[in-house]
């Protein structure tokens, strides 16, 4: 990381959002692993939830999000493989303004590292929504310590240089 610790660390509020047909808040490893993160990293938690692999649901979901003005931030796991059920590219691609296009591809090369060509199977995307930063994140243990620890954590410090998502947060809504 390039922390430059002259500059001052702004928390963000993050919504946590995991996107499953199969698990329930007992056995949500990948969830507790990003919560935990989230609140290790010095950001506060704004809300965690569960969706069902329901494009309209998760839509729904992330569009109460985005219009909370308490809300800087999304990070959702699961939902990004190329099953039928695997549609949380799907709804990021309806709320969305912008596609974050460097963070999928750079999740990928960061996943072949640990996973190989697998990585391939991964739809892992960012999106810019009504000045709400958006990151799906595949639903693994692995795939979300490789996205958080590897591209969030820097991404999401104030401090990291030369630069960084919080310090555009101001200006994501101009026009």
């Amino acid at each position: 990381m390039a922390i430059d610790e002259a500059r001052e660390f702004k928390p963000i509020s993050i919504a946590l959002l995991t996107v499953s047909d199969t698990r329930g808040p007992e056995d949500d490893t990948s969830g507790d692993i990003l919560a935990q993160r989230i609140t290790d990293a010095g950001h506060r938690l704004a809300v965690r939830a569960i969706e069902k692999d329901d494009a309209d649901a998760i839509v729904r979901r992330l569009s109460g999000w985005i219009d909370d003005p308490q809300i800087d931030a999304i990070v959702s796991t699961g939902g990004t493989g190329l099953t039928g059920r695997d549609v949380t590219p799907e709804a990021l691609n309806r709320v969305a303004d912008k596609v974050i296009e460097g963070f999928g591809e750079l999740f990928r090369w960061v996943s072949y590292q640990t996973i190989g060509t697998s990585t391939v199977q991964s739809r892992a995307l960012a999106v810019l929504a009504r000045g709400t930063y958006i990151f799906a994140l595949p639903g693994s243990n692995g795939a979300v310590k490789d996205g958080w620890d590897r591209i969030l954590a820097e991404q999401l410090d104030s401090r990291n240089r030369p630069c960084n998502f919080v310090e555009l947060m101001p200006r994501l809504r101009e026009k």
